[in-house]
């Protein structure tokens, strides 16, 4: 069995090497929700997470963070397999690699292990966070600098409870938390789901936007009879209806008129599928996350390639602490639009936080943090407490 932790070491260099990467450890914690959250394919009660933990010659720390939901159920990387791959592999390949060089880290993880992009996400992210914070800038201005410092938020509805969810969602709006809400599909019979659908709708009608994520759970027959139902619901926006292999399954979902717009999901992870994608015409708009597309700069490449396609964009989350959601913030804030806003909701949902000063949410909106690197610090009490033995 793997330790709680492991710690790959580098001897100190000369002052030319302040920025190479001496430490890395990695460590599985465990989160309770304050309440289940359902997908079609598991069923959450506490979130899973590796934090990351860069330190640099200069003696400098960054953070990073790679999320799954439920296992490998929403993707194949598990927080185990995450943790062993960067142990035995992407640890001892970037020792002593230069920690600003991030195109060239980003070339070494690649040679020292295929995909494993949530793995590689978190080690980006905290040579991110400690780059930043050795230049004393935020990590949004070592991607070319910030447009904005707030992002409309939205909160998923994901009990499967209609009653409770409306109780859930009126209270959010009341607080001026959220007023858009994405409603998890797929666990239930589709007849159940929109009668689930049905009831939220009428309860929020005047009062908020309505988004549906099936992540996956339907065929394209079944696609063809309920779509047309959520768009007389007003439901703003359905998510990867159909298997992510099914690109040109969903082009044709979005052609017929009675079809609501349409978000790609678990079908695009690197920048090739955001072209396959939009080739085949097969979205409205792309989620775009972190453990996904391998990193920051990931992201940024597929959110380029959307938008030279006219494909809007959207904040995707996997349930995030204050520390990957505000790494999202930081990707996100110096994208030119994104239209649909982010659910980077992640921290609320937790009973306790793993960082110092958690996010600012307000105004229906979740506020950028202030500082360099990510803007958060790990609190080191909560990685003990939370940490898995």
């Amino acid at each position: 069995m793997l330790a709680k932790t492991q710690i790959h070491d580098h001897a100190a260099g000369s002052p030319a090497r302040d920025l190479a990467v001496a430490q890395i450890r990695a460590t599985i914690v465990d989160v309770p929700t304050v309440r289940q959250h359902k997908l079609s394919q598991t069923s959450v009660t506490a979130q899973s997470y590796v934090i990351v933990q860069v330190r640099l010659e200069n003696g400098v720390e960054g953070i990073g963070e790679a999320a799954t939901l439920g296992g490998p159920r929403w993707s194949e990387e598990s927080v185990e397999g995450i943790k062993a791959t960067i142990d035995a592999y992407l640890a001892p390949a970037l020792i002593g690699q230069r920690a600003d060089h991030f195109v060239t880290a980003g070339l070494v993880l690649d040679a020292a292990a295929k995909r494993n992009n949530a793995a590689k996400a978190a080690i980006e992210t905290a040579l991110f966070d400690a780059v930043g914070k050795t230049l004393g800038l935020p990590a949004a201005a070592l991607l070319g600098g910030a447009v904005r410092s707030s992002l409309p938020v939205l909160w998923t509805l994901a009990s499967g409870d209609p009653d409770q969810e409306i109780a859930e969602a009126h209270a959010k709006l009341d607080a001026r938390l959220h007023r858009t809400f994405k409603i998890k599909i797929g666990a239930q019979a589709p007849e159940a789901d929109l009668a689930r659908l049905t009831r939220l709708a009428a309860a929020l009608a005047d009062r908020a936007t309505l988004i549906v994520d099936a992540n996956q759970a339907w065929d394209e027959t079944t696609a063809r009879r309920f779509l047309p139902r959520l768009r007389d619901l007003k439901i703003a926006l359905v998510e990867q209806p159909l298997p992510a292999w099914n690109i040109a399954g969903m082009g044709r979902l979005r052609t017929r008129d009675d079809s609501p717009p349409l978000l790609a999901d678990e079908c695009v992870f690197t920048a090739h599928d955001m072209l396959a994608v939009a080739q085949g015409a097969a979205a409205d708009a792309v989620s775009l996350k972190l453990v996904k597309h391998g990193g920051l700069i990931g992201l940024r490449k597929v959110a380029a390639v959307a938008e030279a396609a006219g494909i809007g964009l959207y904040g995707g989350c996997l349930l995030e602490s204050s520390i990957g959601a505000a790494a999202h913030l930081q990707a996100f804030a110096g994208l030119r639009d994104l239209a649909w806003g982010c659910e980077h909701f992640g921290p609320q949902i937790l009973t306790d936080d793993l960082v110092t000063e958690p996010l600012r949410f307000h105004d229906f909106e979740v506020h950028l943090p202030a500082g360099p690197g990510l803007g958060v610090t790990l609190d080191p009490d909560k990685l003990r407490h939370y940490a898995r033995s």
